[in-house]
């Protein structure tokens, strides 16, 4: 046997065995027990509480949007997009109120100018594009493309 392999063998053997040392205490118990996931976390996401209600929540008290939305560049988006968790709302619609985002940035997050975005989507130079106006001024966020007059 060459010289090099009585060095390497061992070196090799104490490598697998501090990696399954170190594969039993990182690796989940429940990992792999029905899929490449950890079981268990189905469970503990079910504990959690619910924050979104959904698109069709909305339009239920709000029909008049969903339809404005439904025919719009938007209508891929839920509302929760744009004016954020509305479980609670839904509940309780007296007392929490959703966002009404009418800030120049908001809008940026999406529209302002990317080079990685898709070209279908329009983007805008903020600092050009009617600098002292927020968006909502002069677009409908649920039909950005008919103007406001």
């Amino acid at each position: 046997m060459p010289p090099q392999l009585k060095t390497l063998i061992p070196l090799f053997g104490a490598f697998i065995v501090l990696f399954l040392i170190a594969r039993h205490f990182l690796v989940p118990v429940s990992f792999g027990e029905l899929g490449h996931y950890r079981f268990n976390s189905i469970a503990e996401n079910k504990e959690k509480a619910m924050n979104y209600a959904g698109k069709d929540a909305c339009a239920d008290c709000h029909d008049d949007k969903a339809a404005q939305l439904k025919s719009d560049v938007h209508s891929g988006l839920s509302c929760e997009t744009c004016h954020g968790p509305g479980q609670a709302h839904t509940e309780n619609p007296e007392t929490v109120k959703l966002n009404k985002p009418d800030q120049r940035s908001f809008c940026g997050n999406c529209h302002s100018m990317n080079a990685s975005r898709p070209k279908f989507m329009v983007q805008i130079e903020l600092k050009e594009h009617n600098p002292d106006k927020k968006c909502i001024e002069c677009h409908n966020p649920h039909q950005p493309w008919q103007l406001k007059e």
